[in-house]
């Protein structure tokens, strides 16, 4: 039986990379001898260095999903593909959103295409609990209307209703996953997480927007990608499945923890004005992919993030070259 051939869009930025190294390090069951190709534009996200310079089951191939010439060249043999390709950084879309309309809503709409015209009939679609909006209290269910607040959130919240679509028109076995906020290594450091570290690493102030009470739930990145490896094994074609992390905290408790990990003090954070339409609290209702498939996070906050401090202080000539600090 040949193995399975797996086509990842945006393998090199920071969720891909995590799952086209665990798929690699044959950490999903079934799937140890499975051919990957890495599709990705290199985009300031995108880096080489997040995988293997060589691994006999890997191809990398650099493009633009947009590109649908190319895609239909390169499509043709997988067994499915697993979307992650997408600007996705809330502030760059609030400065300019151009580049997020065509990456995530008319590169996306290309990809369907080409999978329609290849005869790749799995598609898993990565997208964001962000594309619901805000929640005063509660959570999420995957049926709860989509109310995007940021040009981020509504492009892809747009995305997956092209997927859906699809699905619904075409009979694409579809499936679409919304999570929660991710944390782990090899995370540009444009992102709070990475972008707190590395400054205090570095002897400089971190910036806290408003009064830092807007609540999010964080999830490690390996436990999101095992998520999204159990949707494309056994995820119903047509559902959403919503990935929500087991911690929730303020941004300004986030603060503290990371102070505590980098031995810093409250001295070293600056007070920032708001982001516009900045959400509240995002939480999402986890239990679908919890009775249909069986997931779980795996790794606790206090553990993950002391792993994920320790990585960036160990990995400087990672981070150096894109700017951090």
């Amino acid at each position: 039986m040949a193995s399975m051939r797996i086509f990842v869009t945006g393998g090199a930025g920071f969720i891909g990379s995590a799952y086209v190294r665990a798929m690699l390090a044959g950490r999903y069951p079934g799937f140890e001898d499975a051919a990957v190709t890495v599709f990705d534009k290199l985009t300031y996200a995108g880096n080489r260095a997040n995988l293997p310079r060589t691994h006999p089951r890997m191809t990398f191939v650099r493009g633009d999903i947009c590109d649908g010439r190319l895609l239909g060249r390169v499509l043709p043999g997988h067994d499915a593909v697993v979307h992650f390709a997408a600007e996705s950084h809330v502030d760059r879309s609030i400065a300019g959103s151009a580049p997020f309309v065509a990456t995530n809503v008319l590169g996306t709409h290309s990809l369907l295409d080409a999978c329609l015209g290849s005869g790749v009939s799995r598609f898993v679609h990565v997208s964001t609990d962000e594309v619901y909006g805000s929640i005063d209290s509660g959570a999420w269910p995957e049926d709860h209307p989509l109310e995007p607040n940021s040009p981020y959130a509504a492009s892809k919240g747009a995305a997956d209703l092209l997927v859906r679509a699809f699905h619904r028109t075409h009979g694409l076995k579809t499936t679409i996953t919304r999570c929660s906020n991710n944390y782990g290594p090899y995370q540009y450091p444009e992102k709070v997480i990475p972008l707190f570290v590395i400054r205090l690493l570095e002897g400089s102030d971190v910036p806290l927007y408003g009064d830092g009470l807007n609540v999010r739930e964080w999830i490690h990145v390996e436990d999101h990608c095992r998520a999204i490896q159990l949707v494309l094994e056994s995820g119903r074609p047509g559902e959403t499945y919503n990935v929500a992390g087991d911690a929730s905290l303020t941004n300004r408790e986030l603060t503290g923890l990371l102070l505590a990990a980098c031995g810093a003090d409250w001295a070293r954070v600056k007070h920032v004005p708001d982001r516009k339409a900045h959400d509240r609290r995002y939480a999402l209702d986890g239990s679908k992919i919890r009775e249909e498939l069986g997931f779980r996070p795996a790794i606790p906050l206090e553990r993950g993030l002391a792993d994920t401090v320790r990585w960036y202080r160990e990995n400087r000539d990672w981070w150096r070259p894109l700017g951090g600090g």
